[in-house]
């Protein structure tokens, strides 16, 4: 065991709004009731306050709505985890925004003033990692944690992207939001030490995308799985794989059996693996059938909306019948490749 101690239908949704990776346009037109000027700079306004859920007694979880980022929601639209440890406050995927993680702030010091002595990203969508300008806003020198992979893609035109992305489908309400990429990478096995509260690093290989890192609460059971698995949503694939998201269930539930995952978007849960991972299979072994057939894309969507375990989720799964086409497309796309 190693130790570090102190130291995106997302397509049809990326296209609706216009943006290419690595765009940088400025917003076309600043509405006043959108913005506010603060010390010079111009912002878009405070997130409403969401109260955390307590998952255990120094866990919580600010759980996010479901939802696109949109004018309504302000970008609000994934779970912010902080941890108290005797170190300090230890943050976990820090929203879409400066606002977001502001509001984040307030709520941790409702329960603490004890400072934020790091900030871990998951992966690189930016949902997860923009709410890091809140964090070093507060403390130039808080650390902060992703694996290499995310570091690199931020870095190299997914950080202006996703800033881009959330302003305009926003309508600016994220606007004042920097893009500041975590600058400490993150390998499987690695542990931070925090006193009293050790988070430990697994990464299996892709899931959701090429670098998610899950971060285990040693000794509580816990896990912040990111987007490898969500809870009645259906997680994008277009970065991911179904073959590497089970291979990364198998080697999460060996690593912590019967843990409390905590997805970044939906309520955490001990089943959240294990009814995504049968969501999937439903998707992803139709789409094997549709291949050894050689019946194309459109056999993989059919035979998977007969499938019984999808229908078993189609109900109670947030963006299905949006996202089903694309699913069983990307999965008939892995599959026959496997097969070669």
């Amino acid at each position: 065991m190693k130790s570090v101690t102190e130291r995106m239908p997302r397509r049809r949704f990326l296209q609706s709004v216009g943006f290419v990776a690595g765009a940088t346009m400025l917003p076309a037109a600043f509405s006043a009731r959108v913005f506010a000027e603060e010390n010079l700079v111009i912002a878009g306004p405070k997130v409403p306050d969401i109260k955390p859920t307590q998952l255990s007694e120094n866990v919580l979880c600010i759980v996010s709505p479901w939802g696109f980022p949109s004018v309504e929601n302000q970008g609000m639209m994934s779970n912010v985890t902080f941890v108290n440890t005797k170190k300090g406050v230890v943050i976990i995927d820090s929203g879409a925004s400066r606002q977001i993680g502001e509001m984040a702030l307030r709520q941790i010091r409702q329960i603490t003033n004890a400072p934020v002595v790091a900030v871990i990203n998951t992966h690189y969508h930016g949902d997860h990692w923009l709410g890091n300008h809140a964090f070093v806003n507060e403390n130039p020198d808080v650390p902060l944690y992703a694996h290499q992979k995310t570091i690199s893609a931020i870095k190299t035109g997914q950080g202006e992207f996703w800033r881009n992305l959330m302003e305009r489908s926003t309508d600016n309400a994220t606007v004042g939001t920097a893009v500041t990429p975590p600058t400490l990478a993150l390998s499987h096995g690695d542990v931070l030490d925090f006193v009293d509260t050790k988070i430990k690093v697994h990464f299996y290989g892709t899931a959701h995308t090429p670098s998610d890192i899950s971060l285990e609460i040693v000794g509580h059971n816990i896990v912040h799985v990111g987007d490898v698995a969500m809870d009645n949503r259906i997680a994008f694939m277009d970065d991911g794989s179904f073959r590497g998201t089970f291979k990364n269930y198998d080697a999460l539930e060996a690593a912590v059996p019967g843990a409390l995952w905590i997805p970044a978007h939906g309520h955490p849960g001990k089943q959240v693996l294990a009814h995504n991972r049968e969501l999937f299979e439903g998707i992803y072994q139709s789409a094997q059938k549709a291949v050894e057939q050689m019946g194309g894309q459109e056999l993989a969507k059919s035979l998977a909306l007969e499938d019984p375990r999808v229908k078993k989720y189609a109900p109670v799964t947030k963006g299905f019948d949006e996202n089903i086409g694309k699913y069983t497309s990307l999965a008939y796309l892995e599959a026959e490749s496997a097969s070669f």
